[in-house]
C-alpha cells in the first residue's frame, strides 16, 4: 500500500515537472501588442465586424488585415485609440458618431420566441419561452444583434436616458484671465466678477 502512494506520488512529481519544462519550452510568444487591441475593444464578441469575436478582430487588427475602423458599435471613439495605438492614419470622416442606445422591446408586439436573448452576446434580455422579454439597459451594450433577428419587429434602439446613474455634471469650462466661477457663469453678469 505504501509502495503504491510513493509510486503514484514520485510519478505525479515527474510528470507535472515534465509538464512544466514543456510548457516553458513550446510556449508561443504572443505579440504584446495583441492585448493591448483586445482591450480596446469593447469586449461584446458580437460579430458586427464580420468576424467571429473580438479576440478575432483584435489579431486583424495587429496583423494589418483590418482596418482601425472594424467595430461598429465601438465606434469614433475606439477606431481613434486604435490608430494612436498601431500608430496608423485612420478616415474618421465616414463614421458617425453615434449616442448610445440600447435594446427597447416593444411588449405589445412580442410573442416570446425567445430568439433575441438565444442572439444576445451579452445576456442583456431575459425571458421565458412565449413569455414577454424585457432588456437589462445597465447590460445592453446597443449591438442591433437583437432587433435584426426578431420575426415580429418589435425591438428597437432608442438612446440612453439620462438618469442618477449614468448622468454626470460637466466639468467646468476655464477661460484663461477668468476665474473658473466667472466663466461658467450665465447672463449678464458673467465676466464681472473679476
Amino acid at each position: 500500500m505504501v509502495a503504491a502512494i510513493v509510486s503514484l506520488t514520485a510519478l505525479g512529481v515527474i510528470l507535472g515537472a515534465l509538464l512544466g519544462i514543456a510548457a516553458r519550452r513550446l510556449k508561443v510568444e504572443e505579440n504584446p501588442l495583441l492585448a493591448q487591441v483586445e482591450a480596446i475593444l469593447p469586449g461584446t464578441n458580437c460579430g458586427q465586424c464580420g468576424l467571429p469575436g473580438c479576440p478575432a478582430g483584435a489579431r486583424a487588427l495587429v496583423d494589418g488585415e483590418a482596418p482601425v475602423t472594424l467595430c461598429p458599435p465601438g465606434g469614433r471613439a475606439v477606431a481613434k485609440q486604435l490608430a494612436e495605438l498601431l500608430g496608423v492614419e485612420a478616415d474618421l470622416s465616414a463614421m458617425a458618431d453615434k449616442e448610445p442606445r440600447i435594446a427597447f422591446i416593444n411588449e405589445d408586439l412580442c410573442i416570446g420566441c425567445t430568439r433575441c436573448f438565444q442572439r444576445c452576446p451579452v445576456d442583456a434580455l431575459i425571458g421565458a419561452p412565449k413569455q414577454l422579454h424585457q432588456v437589462i439597459s445597465d447590460v445592453c451594450t446597443g449591438c442591433e444583434l437583437c432587433m435584426n433577428i426578431c420575426p415580429t419587429e418589435c425591438i428597437h434602439m432608442v438612446p440612453v436616458t439620462p438618469d442618477l446613474r449614468n448622468w454626470y455634471w460637466p466639468k467646468p469650462e476655464i477661460v484663461p484671465g477668468r476665474p473658473p466661477a466667472a466663466a461658467n457663469a450665465e447672463g449678464p453678469e458673467a465676466g464681472r466678477a473679476a
